[in-house]
């Protein structure tokens, strides 16, 4: 940008304290424009031949679609035959939806509708259900018709529905309900329960819903659930902005360190007698905690808990408050009996997928045994069990690298699909691949080969899947290949000429050295599309520090990531670094800092910045700022507060500044419990924000919703209050409707954002209230 060292002495003179003369050069509107061109809602549309909504039918076709040219087509392809034709008349299905909706709202146009679910049925026709309003439509070879919905019912409760779709559990005052789906008729279940101590509530304080948490057994005779009791559970209250009175919103919210949190009571209904029975397991209550995240469900289910195929049996893992211990226990679905299995103890925290994916243990009693995940060789590996006696028949999976999830298994034929990182020697660590490995020994067989990060989509019967691989810098190709990895038909090969045309320049991959010297990182770059190397550029870090995930969005093509190239365009150098303490490397390195929650990676952003800057003339690490949303958000405070002199500029979204003030599942997985000392503090002191705020030097923007129900707007007003206390100048916006994810007012705080650096980073004048919108 002409000007650009100008900018950079007046920022210069500001941080020196002697507010210079010359007039900052103006960042215009022109630019803004540009930056907002490489926004992925403007950037998805050009990328033409990519193939998403993968779906597999049970006659062993695949159903997808793929866009070109600002057109979509669902696509069917058969691997018996190799052909692909329309999966359905696109036109006679957009006639259908717009008949069903009577006139009201947009037309759907035939080449581009809304993304569906498909269900091949019995007769050999489709039922394609809307992702958004859900409504159905029946569609045969050349015609559509809407199929009816159930008949209303005296509540609007969501249901969890039963294996073959005609019942569904729901949750209602308290207690749990029983819905034929046909018919609408309903049954309660259980009527027992009370206000806080209701069954199958889905509710871990940072989310609340009206959802049942069930798990059905495979022929749908029984239920398991639980009566979840949260009456000595805190209560988190927010109060609205409006006319009037404020609406008060209140409900229950377990915090770290409280010494009461909910719990759950386990629980099988009968449905197979004539009249319900309610089977209480024979146990005292577990915690409200999970292997696989911070609240019992993970991927939208209870994988926790596992039915055996004939409904007589389920296991289940019971997890300790502290996370340090996993129980795997066998339950008589009949009489309440349990019995435990297996347990293993850790000195961190255990959970069954390194990055907190679907769980990756599995029952299987009708070989009398059970998978089993561990990192006890400080990778994630499988090991097979012996469901009698506990103890370890052999290991499945061994090597410095580790297994992600278990995508598929066949117990008759005794193998495994399993997608794994860090297996590849020379390869990005953190591409996916997938593999195939036998139960019964023998090495893992390398199914998707490419030096790339592979998304696969595998059918049900194992004979295929669909592999759609690419890197940030190479379009994605989407190829179907058998069960051994035999490439079958290459479906499509994206095209990005329109995207290149449009101005996009990919990011790109480097790889530094951590704090200490030694261990490589990963991260990724954006630069201006009209970078000039003979120029200066402030580096803008994005941070999130884990420890469940790490600040890098995706190793797959992305048109946009987030926003990063965006602000690039602006006059910046953007990265993204995974530094230690997050998932999906060894145990010990996500362990680095257990315990020590403020460390948030920043010793690796710093040493990052040191390196890039020594490696790039024209990297400025004398301007650098950084920004976050959620962890990110701590962090960002945490690095103007405890660097004070390497970050000048930092933009802090709805952080958890304190643990203390947040959800007790996650603070008390990575730091542990509540420990009080003698001397009045805790493992916990020193841990949060507000006390470091006297140190800020630098320009601080706190933002937060004030309708944050899953971090607390308090967290960020603490923070607030030290400021203040301290003297400090600052920056604040307050958000009067927004949640923890922004909703209509996120592009409004990207614009402020991008104003944010531009000015103070940049040293730089903003086009005045840019009008930044989210394409229609």
């Amino acid at each position: 940008m002409a000007g650009h060292s100008n900018a950079a002495w007046l920022l210069g003179a500001l941080l020196m304290g002697g507010a210079g003369m010359a007039q900052a050069q103006a960042v215009t509107a022109a630019d803004y424009a540009r930056a907002a061109k490489m926004l992925g809602d403007r950037t998805g549309p050009l990328v033409d031949h990519v193939v998403s909504g993968a779906s597999w039918l049970d006659d062993g076709t695949l159903v997808y679609r793929e866009q070109a040219e600002g057109k979509t087509r669902a696509l069917r392809f058969d691997p018996a035959t190799g052909k692909t034709t329309p999966a359905f008349d696109a036109k006679a299905l957009a006639d259908a939806m717009n008949a069903a909706a009577g006139g009201k709202g947009r037309q759907v146009q035939a080449d581009k509708l809304p993304p569906m679910t498909v269900k091949r049925n019995a007769d050999g026709s489709l039922t394609l259900t809307s992702m958004f309003g859900g409504n159905a439509f029946r569609c045969e070879v050349t015609a559509c018709t809407a199929v009816a919905q159930a008949k209303a019912t005296s509540g609007s409760e969501p249901g969890a529905a039963s294996p073959d779709g005609s019942r569904e559990a729901f949750v209602r005052d308290w207690n749990l309900w029983l819905r034929d789906v046909a018919s609408g008729k309903e049954t309660q279940l259980t009527f027992d329960g009370k206000p806080d101590y209701g069954y199958a509530t889905d509710n871990a304080g940072w989310k609340h819903t009206d959802n049942a948490v069930v798990v059905w057994s495979p022929d749908g005779t029984k239920i398991a659930t639980f009566q979840q009791d949260q009456r000595k559970t805190s209560t988190m209250t927010l109060v609205g902005t409006g006319s009037g009175a404020p609406k008060v919103e209140q409900w229950k919210y377990p915090f770290a360190g409280d010494a009461d949190v909910t719990t759950i009571e386990r629980v099988v209904i009968d449905l197979s007698a004539a009249k319900p029975q309610v089977v209480r397991l024979q146990m005292p209550p577990d915690q409200h905690r999970s292997t696989c995240s911070d609240d019992v469900v993970c991927n939208d289910g209870w994988e926790d808990v596992q039915w055996a195929k004939d409904g007589k049996t389920l296991a289940f893992v019971s997890t300790d408050r502290g996370h340090k211990s996993a129980q795997l226990r066998v339950a008589d679905a009949a009489t309440g009996k349990v019995r435990d299995v297996y347990k293993e103890t850790v000195a961190t925290q255990y959970q069954s997928a390194p990055a907190l994916d679907s769980v990756n243990w599995r029952y299987l009693p009708e070989s009398n045994e059970f998978l089993w995940f561990s990192q006890k060789s400080d990778w994630g590996h499988l090991y097979l069990h012996d469901l009698a006696t506990g103890k370890e028949k052999r290991q499945l999976t061994r090597g410095d690298w580790n297994v992600t999830q278990i995508v598929r298994l066949d117990p008759a034929g005794r193998t495994l699909w399993i997608k794994g990182v860090g297996r590849e020697a020379g390869r990005d660590p953190y591409f996916v691949h997938l593999y195939k490995v036998g139960m019964d020994g023998g090495d893992a067989q390398l199914l998707t080969p490419e030096n790339a990060n592979h998304v696969v989509t595998l059918a049900d019967d194992g004979k295929h899947f669909v592999d759609v691989y690419s890197t940030i810098s190479t379009a994605p190709v989407a190829v179907v290949r058998d069960s051994d990895g035999k490439q079958v038909a290459e479906l499509a090969r994206a095209d990005l000429t329109r995207l290149k045309a449009a101005g996009w320049v990919a990011p790109e991959s480097f790889t530094v050295k951590a704090r200490d010297g030694k261990t490589d990182l990963y991260g990724q770059m954006f630069k201006p599309s009209n970078f000039d190397a003979s120029k200066k550029y402030p580096i803008v870090t994005y941070i999130y520090p884990g420890p469940q995930v790490g600040s890098v969005r995706s190793r797959s093509f992305m048109a946009a990531h987030g926003d990063h190239q965006a602000l690039a365009e602006l006059g910046f150098v953007v990265i993204a670094l995974d530094g230690m303490g997050t998932p999906l490397r060894s145990k010990s390195f996500q362990d680095a800092w257990y315990g020590n929650m403020v460390d948030n990676t920043l010793p690796d952003q710093v040493a990052a910045l040191k390196q890039l800057a020594a490696q790039h003339p024209w990297i400025d690490a004398t301007r650098a700022g950084i920004w976050g949303h959620s962890g990110g958000g701590n962090a960002t405070a945490a690095a103007m507060f405890g660097y004070p002199d390497v970050y000048k500029v930092g933009w802090s979204e709805s952080g958890n500044h304190d643990n203390l003030t947040y959800e007790d599942d996650w603070g008390e997985r990575y730091h542990g419990l509540l420990e009080k000392k003698a001397d009045g503090t805790s493992n916990y002191t020193g841990q949060d924000n507000a006390p470091k705020a006297k140190n800020l030097k630098g320009r601080l923007m706190l933002v937060h919703g004030l309708m944050d129900d899953n971090v607390p707007p308090q967290s960020t007003l603490q923070v607030v209050d030290a400021l203040m206390k301290a003297n400090k100048d600052f920056d604040l916006l307050l958000l009067p409707h927004a949640r923890h994810g922004y909703g209509m007012d996120t592009y409004y705080v990207m614009r402020r954002r991008w104003d944010y650096f531009v000015k103070h980073l940049l040293g730089a004048e903003p086009p005045r209230e840019y009008d930044l919108k989210p394409m229609m």
